[in-house]
């Protein structure tokens, strides 16, 4: 189980992204596309458009991580923009937690395929 710091940004880049990219295009990304400083210590995060793979860069303040989850079956929820041409968000560490738990943040309640 993971935890962060409830000081930790944690930023949805909205629009799937190539899941074949690394670390270096997913840096690139997150500085030219979201215009975040990559190396701020917050989370990344992205999905494909199935939305059974995440992606999340983050910066440490020592050296940069790539975390991937692969869900075996079902999906992520994933928001979408509020407004055209939205190309992040940012949520609370709280909301990231459910989100790669499973929960469906609309309802606050486990997605179909959710099992502990």
């Amino acid at each position: 189980m993971l935890s962060f710091p409830a000081s930790l940004r944690v930023f949805i880049a909205l629009e799937p992204c190539d899941m074949r990219a690394g670390m270096n295009t997913l840096h690139a990304y997150v500085a030219d596309k979201l215009k975040e400083n990559p190396k701020d210590k917050a989370l990344f995060v992205f999905t494909n458009k199935r939305r059974r793979l995440i992606k999340v860069l983050h910066f440490d303040g020592t050296g940069l991580w790539l975390m991937t989850k692969r869900l075996e079956q079902g999906t992520f929820f994933w928001p979408k923009a509020a407004q055209e041409g939205q190309l992040k968000l940012e949520l609370k560490p709280e909301a990231f937690t459910m989100l790669t738990d499973g929960i469906d943040m609309h309802g606050a309640r486990p997605r179909g395929w959710y099992e502990r």
